[in-house]
């Protein structure tokens, strides 16, 4: 991989991780808009060295895992056995199934997608007769666009996936042509793939791709082995169902395990810990959000604010119920999983507000009785509910 090209990939990285987990104060973002044309690249700073530095490093143990890249391409090819070969950069994951009547390939990332048909040439040259599409995500598809010439191909999806992209009129992201609702098998040459759809990641639901017979489960963006999730328990579109994932993977009978994403790839190990990580989040914000006493952590800021900015009020709750659970989880998870600092307070949030509006057992009863309005509020703390609805 040259210079520059090993530079954009972490930009990438940086990019999304910067943006979303650090501050970043009004000033200067409005500095560096007005002021980005003028400017050369290397001369923005989006964050001072200090603040990055305060972050841990990765694992001893995760990084001794890194896969070995071959400098020319900038990735890497390892067969797990049963015909099936994961392609990885250390940053997006893909797949393909070999079988005597031809190929499937799982997913074309943007990142090497197009790069995958002369990967496939190299170890066997049965043609390739499908490309599943996990999600609509365009880092895990975007590619795809290299393999619409292929003679015969078919492209399969979910429903919901096929419309989504045809809205889109994405180039790089080719409208399947194979749609189903739930559940389907694909058979070649002897070799069944089981595709079933859930929904504990994106907003038209994902597949778990599980090859028997290679005892092979690929489920984009929920595992990734060795490190916490992405942002957000990876930027779930339902965090109830990316609850429920955990034990719905651990149902099939696998050994090797692929989820999009990093460095290397997992087994049944990685998902138990994640489900672990992940409950754990969710079971501490969820007794800190429910012990707490709301009401009178609002008065006590409302005698220092007032009590007529209502967001304000809120969001004191909102952090104190974070900041609290945050305390205490990253002690116990900052030397198992990578990048738990990086992410632990989006993880929080996530399970603060699925504990909050979307549990049955909230742990309160309505926002009406916690903020004061500003002409009922007294020295002798006797609350009138405003209405306040979220």
């Amino acid at each position: 991989m040259n210079r520059n090209a090993g530079i954009n990939k972490v930009a990438s990285f940086l990019i999304v991780g910067v943006l979303w987990s650090l501050p970043v104060t009004l000033s200067r973002l409005i500095q560096a808009q007005s002021s980005r044309d003028s400017m050369p690249l290397e001369s923005i700073q989006l964050v001072p060295a200090e603040t990055l530095q305060k972050f841990v490093p990765v694992l001893p143990e995760v990084r001794q895992h890194f896969w070995k890249l071959d400098p020319q391409t900038g990735y890497a090819v390892h067969s797990v056995g049963g015909g099936m070969y994961v392609i990885s950069d250390n940053g997006w994951q893909s797949a393909w199934l070999v079988t005597d009547e031809g190929v499937i390939v799982f997913d074309a990332p943007a990142s090497f997608g197009k790069s995958i048909p002369s990967e496939i040439a190299k170890v066997t040259n049965k043609p390739i007769k499908f490309l599943i599409y996990s999600h609509i995500h365009k880092d895990h598809i975007g590619g795809a666009a290299a393999f619409k010439n292929i003679p015969g191909l078919r492209i399969v999806a979910t429903q919901p996936v096929a419309e989504f992209l045809s809205e889109q009129n994405d180039p790089d992201r080719p409208v399947p042509d194979v749609t189903f609702s739930g559940e389907k098998t694909i058979t070649l040459g002897g070799k069944k793939v089981e595709l079933t759809r859930h929904f504990y990641h994106s907003n038209t639901g994902d597949l778990f791709i599980y090859v028997p017979s290679a005892k092979f489960m690929m489920a984009i963006d929920c595992v990734t082995a060795g490190y916490a999730p992405f942002q957000g328990f990876d930027i779930t579109e339902n965090f109830g169902e990316y609850l429920k994932v955990f034990d719905q993977l651990l149902a099939y009978d696998f050994d090797t395990f692929v989820g999009g994403h990093l460095t290397d790839i997992g087994t049944k190990k990685d998902v138990l810990e994640t489900k672990e990580f992940t409950f754990d989040v969710y079971n501490t914000v969820k007794r800190i959000h429910n012990n707490m006493d709301q009401k009178a952590l609002v008065a006590q800021a409302a005698r220092t604010v007032g009590s007529d900015n209502e967001f304000l009020l809120f969001k004191v709750v909102l952090d104190k119920v974070a900041y609290d659970s945050i305390a205490e989880l990253q002690p116990r998870w900052i030397n198992r999983l990578a990048g738990v600092d990086v992410w632990l307070e989006s993880h929080v949030r996530t399970a603060i507000l699925y504990v909050r509006w979307d549990e049955k057992t909230g742990g309160h009863n309505a926002e009406s009785e916690l903020i004061p309005r500003s002409d009922s509020f007294g020295s002798d703390d006797e609350h009138v509910a405003s209405g306040y609805s979220h």
